[in-house]
């Protein structure tokens, strides 16, 4: 046996703290929590464990750091940079919270929601709802990923325009430290001006320095009406445009404003069951408009009717949809939320999520087009995503040339190569490699390079305070040195 490995005794002591029935040991039940969501990232484990409770964290988190054993926490495991993936050295322990999963509390007066690190989201927005509330955060992943990672990638979502990401959504957390010390902060004020925020340490840190095993959620009124349109249009830069309109008149209740290309519907209506091209005629660009009202239904629909006025007056609007009911709310959103898995039957798929001010989105997506399809003739690129606050997820498809067809491992080789191209652009406008999913392994090596010294050294200093032993979740987001 590897030396560095867990020795048998040692998973059996970590086993008893959850109990044997709560523990997986075997290859095939292990096999797929340890594969990152694109097959980007394989990694090894002898044991995931499930604890049930924070004091069985705790316990675990303390045996772990007297023992020097790694430990890699895990919710829903559908993040895309491989920060929920142990490392191929085979001594990580995965923690799963898959079992703390309730909802504690719902306050609809103070508009607060208390759930366990495990909840799911899509039962978190549920619980909202029973109550006659709104929880905002909306992501594709919403039946499976869980609260404790949403917070931890600091996830961001398609509301984000209105509402904020979930450093916005969040009040208090409760976390257990790598020391197996327990850090109550499951506050639920607005105001509290006492000492340094340690929430927001923990928010987007990806389980480098803690497990979120609860947190204070806010919650806010239901919208009365509710208005979703879908427009073609010729270009980004009327995008942009329509986008200005659109925030003039429509204020705090334009929720949602997303960019997509031709090619992305193209993508969705033939692989994505149900979906249909919502206008008869194609255009090489599309906008999803999404407005919420608290008054009345009757202010939503006064808003996208003057938006869409405004903006074919204006020649930026050259066809649009208004969505007559719910079910066509849902299947608008559905074709922008499948818009990524429509490319996998298309072959090989280079990700980026990015974020550039929103001013220079236009110049943006014409720059990299240029240079991608300079550096890799016949490139697809399928650039999609939050046009209003700036996150673009530029992904790029592989060719359909001789050379390229059917060869995919040949083009996800390319894969650094193509986000460097990328992300030299997004930087030289003054934007971020990492808009929403996070830094995990797929960036880590790149955010040292490009964050100053002083910033990287903030960040060691950080993790060593926390994390003396190197245990929580060792090898993602800072390598210590």
């Amino acid at each position: 046996m590897d030396a560095s490995l867990p020795k048998p005794d040692l998973l059996d002591r970590f086993t008893q703290i959850v109990g044997e029935g709560h523990v997986l040991r075997e290859a095939a039940d292990l096999a797929p929590r340890l594969v990152e969501n694109r097959g980007l990232y394989h990694g090894r484990s002898p044991l995931l464990l499930k604890p049930s409770s924070t004091q069985e964290v705790a316990a675990i988190m303390t045996l772990a750091s007297q023992t020097g054993t790694p430990i890699v926490p895990q919710t829903g495991n559908t993040g895309l940079v491989g920060g929920q993936t142990p490392r191929e050295t085979g001594g990580d322990i995965i923690l799963s919270l898959e079992r703390m999963n309730r909802i504690l509390d719902v306050d609809p007066v103070a508009n607060v929601l208390v759930a366990e690190g495990g909840a799911i989201l899509a039962d978190v927005q549920k619980a909202a709802e029973a109550v006659n509330r709104l929880f905002p955060l909306s992501l594709g992943s919403e039946g499976s990923c869980r609260i404790g990672g949403n917070l931890s990638t600091n996830a961001g979502g398609t509301a984000v325009l209105a509402y904020g990401n979930m450093r916005q959504l969040c009040l208090g957390l409760e976390v257990v430290l790598p020391t197996g010390e327990i850090w109550n902060g499951l506050r639920r004020l607005k105001k509290d001006n006492t000492g340094y925020d340690l929430r927001d340490l923990f928010i987007g840190a990806e389980g480098t320095l803690g497990v979120i095993t609860a947190a204070v959620l806010k919650l806010f009124p239901r919208p009365a009406g509710h208005q979703v349109a879908f427009a073609g249009i010729s270009s980004p830069e009327d995008a942009l445009h329509l986008f200005e309109k659109a925030s003039n008149l429509c204020g705090g209740a334009l929720t949602g404003f997303e960019l997509m290309p031709r090619l992305g519907v193209e993508f969705t209506t033939r692989h994505i069951a149900g979906v249909r091209d919502p206008l008869p005629a194609p255009y090489p660009w599309y906008v999803l408009i999404d407005i919420s009202t608290s008054d009345k239904a009757e202010t939503a629909e006064v808003m996208v009717q003057s938006l869409l006025e405004q903006g074919f007056e204006a020649g930026l609007v050259q066809d649009a949809v208004i969505a007559s009911s719910v079910a066509q709310e849902q299947a608008l959103w559905h074709m922008r939320e499948s818009m990524s898995d429509a490319q996998k039957p298309e072959g090989g798929s280079i990700k980026h999520d990015v974020s550039v001010p929103v001013s220079k989105i236009p110049a943006f997506m014409e720059e990299a087009a240029r240079a991608v399809t300079s550096a890799m003739p016949g490139a697809r690129i399928c650039a999609f995503g939050h046009l209003g606050d700036g996150n673009i997820h530029y992904n790029i498809s592989q060719p359909l040339s001789d050379d390229m067809a059917g060869d995919k491992p040949a083009f996800l080789a390319r894969w650094r190569e193509i986000n460097g191209i990328v992300h030299a652009i997004v930087l030289a406008a003054g934007g971020s490699i990492s808009a929403e999913h996070g830094i995990g392994q797929l960036k880590r090596d790149e955010l040292a390079q490009i964050r100053s010294p002083i910033e990287m050294a903030l960040m060691y200093r950080i993790k060593q305070a926390f994390d003396p032993a190197g245990i929580m979740n060792p090898g993602k987001v800072v390598a210590l040195p």
